[in-house]
């Protein structure tokens, strides 16, 4: 294959990619709107029931955010009932934000109305279709993440 061809696929990969991508997170607001919960909040969720119970000052630096804007976020999750502050177990000056079963429970309802938005999409796709996709992003995934 030539270095123009090469050039050509990796443009219209690009191109699909950002296509993808848009729509994906377009939809994605519109699951969260019928939750009624914003996207820093969802972002907030998925770290915290990834990484375990972060202080604010964590949160803040996984997120990229100012600690005022994280504790405003925080507060206004704590309302809802998806959140609380806690105090460290090691450290009682330390305080940490631990998800809710309410909190659990919304992620998993609103990847599972992802899940479904996007099964629906892959319905006409044969199974070895959806196999090669998984592992080209996949392996895509592996050579982009530690940038």
């Amino acid at each position: 294959m030539s270095n123009e061809k090469a050039c050509e696929n990796v443009v219209e990969i690009e191109k699909h990619l950002r296509k993808v991508d848009y729509i994906i997170r377009k939809k994605g607001r519109e699951i969260l709107n019928d939750f009624n919960i914003t996207i820093p909040q969802f972002t907030a969720l998925q770290i915290l029931i990834s990484q375990g119970d972060l202080t604010v000052g964590e949160l803040s630096q996984e997120m990229a955010l100012a600690c005022s804007t994280i504790t405003d976020l925080i507060n206004r999750m704590e309302k809802s009932g998806l959140v609380v502050r806690k105090k460290d177990k090691e450290d009682k000056r330390v305080v940490r934000v631990e998800v809710q079963p309410i909190g659990y429970d919304l992620v998993e309802k609103v990847l599972d109305k992802r899940i479904d938005y996007l099964n629906g999409k892959l319905k006409g796709f044969k199974e070895e279709e959806k196999k090669f996709l998984k592992e080209a992003l996949d392996s895509l995934y592996t050579a982009m993440k530690d940038d």
